[in-house]
């Protein structure tokens, strides 16, 4: 079956990505030299468990934000490195919590830690990671920063519940599922970019600029991986094509599937991620009431919207290289390949 998306730029979207990598490759390698460093402890099974997600690939776009934030805003210190790494692990201890509460089987291709070691091990190492982040934060010695990421943390727990509360509910809105991405995915990107401004003391305008860059990047990424994992590339998502539907996730094509089909349609959706019960070919019925609702456009168009509003936050700032590869890095959240 093919699924037909316009993507708004030809060109490969991992090409992108290229401007942001370059500007921050030095910092990033102190930065994964911390993540090794704090990812250690005489309590065997933590490291271990810890290395295999750290290891196994991903874009560290989020802590990849932080530095090149405080690039644009010309900070000249070190403390940016340890906010960068603060902001992996807050990532993956929520990555590690994430396949707990949704019972996942692989991420970034590889087999879920819970399943290699458990879920309580994989919960008590996603503590640690947290912990050590928070560690990170206070050497750092600044009260805003601290603030931001702390701030983070708990808008992130509160989508974690958000999400339990709408989990394989087909009647969750559209404003529902925008409420529980926000926190869940964008708090995190609108942190990592903020605190590149408040830890070279820049106007609260910058702050607030890079804030919305980054929650817009961060709404507009997750919705991309809405529609990606009903048409995308297995290599690129990191998991299966359908895993969301396999777990009964209700994402925004779901929600706009369901809201303008009719009753057989909603009975199908009901059936498969509200009731559990999935046949062979239920997927790929999914996959066309996609095509025939123009879910995945739709689902892309507000992307693009969310896409767009970042790349304006960043006007306020002059024309110089951070600032260029922090757009680019927007075209390539918008327009991963289908």
């Amino acid at each position: 079956m093919g699924v037909v998306v316009q993507l708004s730029d030809a060109r490969d979207p991992r090409a992108s990505l290229a401007p942001l990598l370059a500007l921050v490759e030095e910092d990033m390698g102190h930065v994964n030299r911390i993540i090794l460093d704090r990812a250690r402890s005489n309590v065997e099974l933590i490291p271990d468990l810890a290395r295999h997600l750290i290891d196994s690939g991903g874009k560290r776009l989020r802590p990849m934000l932080a530095v090149a934030a405080a690039k644009l805003c010309g900070y000249r210190g070190e403390g940016h490195v340890r906010l960068a790494a603060s902001v992996e692990f807050m990532h993956t201890a929520t990555l590690l919590h994430d396949d707990v509460v949704d019972e996942s089987d692989l991420r970034r291709g590889k087999t879920a830690a819970r399943l290699l070691w458990g879920n309580e091990a994989s919960v008590l190492v996603g503590d640690f990671l947290l912990g050590q982040a928070f560690k990170m934060m206070v050497d750092v010695g600044s009260l805003g920063c601290l603030r931001i990421l702390s701030d983070a943390a708990a808008v992130i727990a509160e989508g974690e519940v958000m999400q339990l509360i709408t989990a394989k509910n087909t009647e969750t809105t559209e404003d529902d599922y925008l409420a529980v991405i926000d926190a869940k995915t964008a708090a995190l990107f609108a942190a990592a970019a903020e605190v590149g401004a408040v830890i070279a003391n820049r106007p609260k305008s910058e702050a607030a600029g890079l804030r919305s860059y980054g929650r817009n990047l961060g709404l507009a990424f997750q919705l991309v991986d809405d529609a990606l994992d009903y048409y995308g590339e297995q290599s690129m998502l990191g998991k299966s094509v359908g895993d969301d539907f396999r777990e009964g996730k209700i994402t925004l094509p779901v929600v706009l599937c369901y809201r303008r089909g009719n009753a057989i349609e909603r009975a199908f959706w009901q059936r498969t991620l509200q009731d559990g019960e999935i046949g062979e070919d239920d997927l790929h019925e999914a996959m066309g009431l996609m095509q025939k609702h123009n879910a995945l456009n739709d689902t892309m168009e507000r992307a693009r919207h969310y896409g767009a509003i970042a790349r304006d936050a960043l006007a306020i700032f002059p024309d110089c290289d951070p600032r260029a590869a922090l757009l680019d890095a927007v075209a390539f959240c918008v327009d991963r390949p289908f």
